[in-house]
């Protein structure tokens, strides 16, 4: 084998290496996700590799991993609803599908009057308990392309994401008896929906069913994590790469985007909303 064929074997050997289907990632929607609302309102686009979920005065959608994971990471590109999508929501979370004891980790994107900025709510379900809402308006615009929405779950804390982002943190505070999820697998879940009841300004703004059908579109699933049912030690294993260094704290330049994004966009938060809360929660003042 000459010089040049030599070359490209090698080329040939790292594009294998690194290509995603090699590595296990889901190539397809359905190769990962199953539909679980209202399949006439979710369309396969891009040969699959893409979905368009629909809200019309019908139906809403929604779809789920076919399996649940305990610890890593999840993420998708998601495209919101354009213009006037007020009274919508388009959620991207996890859960673990069990009733009264339900852990959940969530991603809410709030519809907006057309010129006014889409809000994000996060919320964190440990043992049963949430209420635990934080909102930030987005600083850029969600429905004119593709943005990136990560939750990074490990035993030390869960982190949510836009665009590489940190937006929100959730640190393991057991050890101040402050509930954390690790115990239960979580599946994975998409829906949009109409809640107009309190999506947009607490309710104030409703859907307008003229600008219908409402269009989000999702693509580039990734799901890295220890599937359930799986290998008993695969979540108690410290070499899972979620588990390294780098991703028990964030890194400096991490921290000052993450107090960017909390000084200039956040709208709302839980820890400081004394009419809910006249006693401060207890992990707003463990360093959350």
């Amino acid at each position: 084998m000459g010089i040049l064929q030599n070359v490209v074997f090698a080329l040939f050997l790292c594009l294998v290496a690194f290509s995603p289907s090699i590595l296990g990632r889901p190539a397809t929607f359905l190769q990962d996700f199953r539909i679980t609302w209202s399949d006439s309102h979710i369309r396969q686009i891009e040969g699959g590799k893409a979905i368009q979920l629909i809200l019309d005065q019908n139906s809403g959608c929604g779809f789920a991993s076919k399996y649940q994971y305990l610890f890593g990471r999840v993420s998708m590109k998601i495209k919101l609803i354009p213009g006037d999508s007020a009274g919508t929501v388009t959620a991207f979370y996890m859960n673990s599908d069990t009733d009264n004891v339900r852990d959940e980790l969530d991603f809410e994107f709030l519809g907006n009057r057309t010129g006014q900025p889409y809000t994000v709510q996060t919320n964190v379900y440990a043992h049963g308990k949430g209420d635990r809402e934080q909102r930030i308006n987005l600083w850029f615009d969600p429905a004119a392309e593709y943005h990136t929405y990560s939750i990074l779950w490990n035993h030390r804390r869960v982190t949510f994401y836009i665009d590489e982002v940190p937006i929100r943190v959730y640190k393991n505070n057991e050890a101040r008896g402050i509930p954390y999820p690790k115990l239960q697998p979580m599946g994975v879940y998409s829906t949009l929906w109409e809640a107009d009841d309190w999506a947009t300004r607490g309710g104030l703004e409703k859907i307008d069913w003229r600008k219908a059908p409402f269009y989000a579109y999702y693509k580039d699933f990734d799901i890295e994590g220890c599937p359930m049912p799986g290998p008993g030690t695969c979540a108690s294993n410290p070499n899972n790469w979620w588990e390294g260094t780098a991703y028990q704290e964030l890194s400096p330049i991490e921290a000052r985007r993450y107090h960017w994004v909390r000084q200039n966009h956040m709208i709302y938060d839980y820890c400081t909303d004394k009419s809910r809360y006249p006693v401060t929660p207890p992990e707003c003042v463990a360093g959350i």
